[in-house]
């Protein structure tokens, strides 16, 4: 992509448990601190208010009326950028657990595609294109890791499917 485009990515789970439970209370603690790395890394460009956080349907996070969905919807400037919060941070840390605190979903529910630079994704738009990843396959509208040659420490990095995946 030249640099007229960026990357932009959902990732959709639902917690184990509300987010008052014990059970969640280690990754209901560390949202906060994860997203603010996020937003300082290099080729970070945007994240959807509430990012990460359930049930905040005032700010378009929500997803149907179950509080504990958890969106994440972010743009970066290249999949460098991503791969690199991803897989060099403490990020990848709380990924590898993510089975201790998301129940295993039964389809597709992390997606990514190129917008125009300046461009902030609604939920709705994230979610069309989510549809259309498990509809299509890959493809330039919706696509996976796999789906970038770009994409080296996914191949590299990457952790073992499970709940999140």
């Amino acid at each position: 992509m030249d640099g007229t485009y960026q990357l932009a990515q959902l990732n959709v789970g639902r917690l184990v448990a509300p987010t008052d439970d014990p059970r969640v209370a280690e990754f209901m603690g560390a949202l906060d601190r994860i997203n603010g790395m996020g937003k300082r890394m290099p080729g970070f460009v945007w994240m959807m208010e509430g990012s990460g956080e359930p049930g905040t349907g005032n700010t378009g996070n929500n997803i149907g009326d179950d509080p504990r969905f958890v969106a994440n919807l972010t743009v970066w400037e290249d999949v460098e950028s991503l791969e690199n919060f991803v897989w060099n941070t403490v990020h990848r840390q709380f990924y590898e657990r993510r089975a201790e605190w998301f129940e295993v979903m039964g389809s597709m529910h992390f997606v990514m595609w190129w917008v125009p630079e300046g461009h902030r994704p609604a939920l709705d738009e994230a979610l069309e294109r989510l549809e259309h990843l498990k509809a299509e396959g890959d493809s330039d509208h919706a696509f996976g890791w796999s789906y970038l040659e770009e994409a080296r420490l996914w191949r590299s990095r990457g952790c073992s499917p499970v709940a999140a995946e």
